[in-house]
Order: structure tokens, then C-alpha cells, then sequence
């Protein structure tokens, strides 16, 4: 069985890959699979992008197709980026730059008024082109400063209490165990088993 993951970032695919490794699934990003597709991701929530990018891949397949949307939401910000957290600033403006920028606005603003959380919602489109969607969020605060190389986009910056570090210093087990695409992950494939699959 095939499942398409409607993404082309490859630091995403490894995560994936090792959270769903005990499903009997081949998966495969959109590249893998021959499709090129720009998808506009014009939704105003998480599931609705999600949802957006996993109906476009679905028309061109009849694999089960996931997507994700996800980002990041600082509270004393507005819970900016938010669905924008790619394209925070613009789409090839660098993470540091995004990160540097995040901090900056936060300067002298303390902990407890600091608080975050990364929020992920995956959508699936299944052969009958029936749809799942699941949303989950990991809690924690924006650091003083970025520390850590093991995560990617906005991980240097957000900390999590329980374990005093960034989520770019944790280990790829500890940060799939707690992550928000994680859990967003684990209840996908939950629901999918659910379905017989």
C-alpha cells in the first residue's frame, strides 16, 4: 500500500518516515511519486490548508494522501506567525532571520508573558476520497536566545519546561515522542487503522 506525504521537505519526510515505520505502507513524498503541483495554501486555519493540499494531491492518485500544515503561535504576539510560519516574512527569508526577528519583538518581555506552542494538523484524503483530520500542539516558551542543531525552522527558539532546552537540542526520539507532528502523526495513523488500513 502506498501513502503520498503532500510535501517536499525532506527533514519532514524523515520524520515522518520514523513515526509511521510500523505501518505496512510504502511513503512516499510528492516528488517520490512524480507529482508536481503548486498548491496555493490559502486557509485561514491549520486543518484547512491541511486539508487543501491533501485534496490536490489526491486528484492526481489514488494512494492515500497526507498532508500537514503546521507553525508555530507566540501568544504575546497575536499568535503570530501562526499559519504563516512559512512564510513569515517572506518564503525564502532564512529561519535565523525569522528566529532573530521573533526575539527581537520579544526583547525584555519576560518568560511567564513568553508562552508558545507549535500547532500541527494532518489531513488525509483516503482512496474513497473520504477525509481524516487530526490536530495536535506541544506547549513551551520562546528562549532568550537560539540554541541547538538537531531541529529545523523554528526549533532553536522554542523551549520546553519539562526538559530546560530547545527543541533543537533534544534527540530526533525525544522531539518525535512530544512533538506536535508526532502526536498529530501517531492519532492519523490511529484513525487510519481504525479504517482497516
Amino acid at each position: 500500500m502506498k501513502m503520498i506525504f503532500a510535501t517536499g521537505n525532506s527533514d519532514k519526510m524523515r520524520e515522518i518516515r520514523e513515526i509511521m515505520a510500523d505501518m505496512e505502507v510504502e511513503i512516499l513524498s510528492m516528488k517520490e511519486a512524480g507529482i508536481q503541483l503548486e498548491i496555493e495554501e490559502n486557509g485561514t486555519t491549520f486543518e484547512e490548508n491541511a486539508l487543501i493540499k491533501a485534496k490536490a494531491v489526491a486528484a492526481c492518485t489514488d494512494a492515500i494522501v497526507l498532508a500537514d500544515d503546521s507553525g508555530l503561535e507566540v501568544d504575546y504576539l497575536n499568535k503570530e506567525p501562526g499559519v504563516y510560519s512559512a512564510r513569515y516574512m517572506g518564503e525564502d527569508t532564512s529561519y535565523e532571520i525569522k528566529n532573530q526577528a521573533i526575539l527581537d519583538r520579544l526583547s525584555g518581555v519576560p518568560k511567564e508573558q513568553r508562552t508558545a506552542r507549535f500547532v500541527c494538523a494532518i489531513a488525509a484524503v483516503l482512496p474513497d476520497k473520504s477525509t481524516l483530520v487530526t490536530r495536535e500542539t506541544i506547549e513551551g516558551y520562546i528562549g532568550d536566545c537560539p540554541a541547538g542543531t538537531n531541529g529545523f525552522g523554528y526549533d532553536p527558539i522554542f523551549y520546553v519546561d519539562e526538559y530546560h532546552c530547545s527543541t533543537a537540542e533534544l534527540s530526533e526520539e525525544a522531539k518525535n515522542a512530544i512533538s506536535h507532528r508526532g502526536k498529530a502523526l501517531r492519532a492519523m495513523k490511529e484513525l487510519l487503522r481504525q479504517r482497516g488500513f
